[in-house]
């Protein structure tokens, strides 16, 4: 190694002997990404996607069909009626901001059932401290939430509240965002939809599916989810697509969700995407295969980890549900150091020096590390964590499992340099 990116031997020999043991684990990760891969060969192959299709309209876009075609590949990869995809959605939380928007109306109940939301949709909701004249309350929407009980759904209490018929939406959260419980298998998201259904037929189960796409073989729609969403800056763009996001669903919600984001009476039929249509195609195409090994730059992160004395969440040999690697680091001091440590393993911007600042949306002060192609693609390596205790690095993402794991060292070199106590 040259002298810039340099890990100690310890480290190094401890890695190898690290990965040996991972070899089992690894394997099994393998074989999802195989089969993520098929499914997503076979959608493309399907809807007979051609050359024509990588072009890309400006304007109106009016009925493009590259972009149409894309939404077709992505409605049949998860299984469901329609799917908007759009690079006019900015982020995970824009799209599931549209979402709600399209789908509720004044007076009418959405409850989270999977307990507080990530940061930047409570603003949405207006349940955060950030108090926004725009947000979901502020139109006269209701919200409630219902607390996970260890780690899964209270389906008892669920049941109860949903039996009055008077809520409109029921909105889970697959990945953690910035709690420390852990994020939502598919088996019991899927025991949850079944029990609702139980007692109501009618109320429209939302699913975020930010970090969570191909970690596993089904998605929430092949489970009986009636609408879900996520942003191309993780999973599906696979460091790839350079902006967007998705809402995949029943076709009657998402005319909805399309009609909040460009007008009503005209839905999807305009947007053009503006040289994207290649980049959205390529990176759902090597999805699969960047999840995977984002997956085991996680899995490595946390035996490492774990073996070095650190508080680690998912441990290395427990089933995941999203990408997402926490690190429980105790101070501020070893948070920062480690986010640093990150970034200056990154490919990009790796001089650069991170530090805790306001951020939009946020209830603290918070760091992050990115030192990647395009801004803000959490697929791509990175590390961030609110300025709160117990200071919680959430660490995601890793195009390749080399790159990732490299970076994984020169953080805990950073931190280890440091001599922090």
């Amino acid at each position: 190694m040259n002298n810039k990116f340099e890990i100690n031997e310890k480290l190094l020999e401890m890695s190898r002997k690290i990965e040996k043991d991972l070899e089992e684990i690894f394997k099994n990760i393998d074989n999802i990404c195989e089969e993520n891969s098929l499914k997503v060969l076979n959608a493309f192959q399907k809807n007979n996607l051609a050359e024509m299709h990588l072009h890309s309209s400006t304007g109106y876009g009016i009925d493009e069909p590259g972009r149409n075609k894309i939404e077709d590949i992505y409605a049949d990869i998860f299984n469901v009626e329609d799917a908007l995809v759009r690079t006019q959605l900015i982020s995970g939380t824009h799209a599931l901001a549209v979402t709600l928007f399209g789908l509720l109306r004044p007076k009418d109940t959405m409850i989270s059932i999977s307990g507080s939301p990530y940061d930047t949709l409570k603003t949405v909701i207006g349940v955060g401290k950030e108090d926004s004249k725009s947000s979901l309350k502020s139109f006269g929407i209701k919200y409630e939430e219902i607390d996970l009980i260890n780690n899964d759904f209270d389906i008892s209490k669920i049941q109860e509240r949903l039996r009055k018929s008077d809520v409109k939406l029921v909105e889970i959260q697959r990945s953690r965002g910035y709690s420390t419980r852990k994020s939502l298998t598919i088996e019991k998201i899927e025991k949850v939809i079944k029990a609702i259904r139980e007692v109501n037929k009618d109320v429209i189960i939302m699913v975020d599916n930010c970090y969570g796409e191909f970690v596993e073989d089904k998605e929430p729609t092949d489970v009986g989810a009636d609408i879900i969403v996520g942003s191309l800056m993780k999973n599906l763009g696979a460091g790839i697509a350079t902006s967007g996001a998705y809402i995949a669903g029943k076709k009657d919600l998402i005319n909805l969700c399309a009609e909040r984001l460009t007008s009503p009476g005209i839905g999807k039929e305009i947007g053009p995407s503006l040289n994207q249509n290649t980049l959205l195609l390529k990176g759902l195409f090597f999805a699969p295969s960047v999840v995977a090994s984002s997956l085991k730059t996680a899995i490595f992160a946390s035996k490492i980890l774990e073996d070095l004395g650190y508080d680690v969440d998912p441990k290395y040999d427990e089933k995941r549900a999203d990408i997402v690697q926490t690190i429980k680091l105790g101070t501020e001091e070893r948070l920062v150091k480690f986010c640093q440590g990150i970034q200056k393993g990154s490919p990009i911007d790796s001089h650069v020096i991170p530090e805790p600042s306001d951020m939009g949306g946020y209830d603290d002060k918070v760091i992050m590390a990115a030192g990647t192609f395009t801004q803000g693609s959490t697929i791509e390596l990175s590390c961030d964590g609110p300025i709160r205790e117990p200071f919680i690095a959430y660490m995601q993402g890793g195009l390749t499992y080399e790159y990732g794991k490299l970076g994984i060292l020169k953080a805990i070199s950073n931190i280890e340099e440091s001599n922090i106590k």
